[in-house]
């Protein structure tokens, strides 16, 4: 493995130290690809889930908008343009960090109570994608059923928008399954263990796609 590349050999430790997430190998790699591919190419990733998984939202953005295991200074033409602006300027440039453009929509509160009330309380997450999606952006919907219906509005919304669709789901893959471009089910008894494994995927592609973008 050592002299393997990073990205298989971040893959071979995740399977080492999940063996269950073997069956998921393919698809691992497959997000991998389309997320970075997006990076590359200017856009942006949404996010979207319901009570954990909701909160798994939060925690994947925390790690792409911010340095995660790497450092990640900014461009040095803007840090020079920071700079110029004095102390102030100079402490923002040594410290501010690159980030990838992610978004949550587990947040937006004054929209989501406004829009449950006067709508449709199950196409929150559907409204944002279509405010907030363009064309070549990802949706990545988590559910550890497959089936929870407001994430399905969004990944249905996400695909006329054509934006490239990753479910993360239960062993099932549930509904959810048949709108994905990539769905990653994790194996597990309950939802507990299926989070368990959520959260070891997450980690692993916020890793791999950092490695991509930043080196040390």
């Amino acid at each position: 493995m050592t002299g393997d590349p990073p990205a298989q050999q971040h893959l071979a430790k995740l399977l080492a130290d999940h063996p269950k997430l073997a069956p998921c190998r393919q698809q691992l790699a497959d997000a991998c690809d389309l997320l970075i591919s997006a990076y590359q190419q200017g856009h942006k990733l949404l996010l979207c889930g319901n009570g954990g998984s909701a909160a798994d939202c939060e925690h994947i953005a925390g790690e792409l908008l911010k340095g995660c295991e790497r450092r990640r200074p900014l461009p040095a033409d803007l840090r020079a343009k920071l700079a110029a602006q004095g102390p102030d300027g100079e402490a923002l440039a040594a410290r501010l960090q690159q980030a990838l453009p992610t978004i949550s929509l587990t947040g937006h509160l004054g929209l989501a109570t406004a829009f449950a009330n006067d709508v449709d309380p199950e196409m929150v997450f559907a409204q944002l994608v279509q405010a907030l999606g363009r064309p070549g952006d990802g949706l990545l919907a988590i559910t550890t059923s497959g089936d929870s219906e407001n994430v399905l509005l969004a990944a249905r919304t996400a695909r006329a928008v054509r934006m490239a669709v990753i479910g993360l789901t239960g062993d099932r893959g549930g509904a959810l399954a048949a709108l994905c471009d990539v769905c990653i089910a994790a194996p597990g008894h309950g939802t507990a263990e299926i989070q368990e494994s959520h959260q070891a995927i997450y980690h692993h592609l916020c890793r791999e796609i950092e490695t991509h973008f930043f080196h040390d």
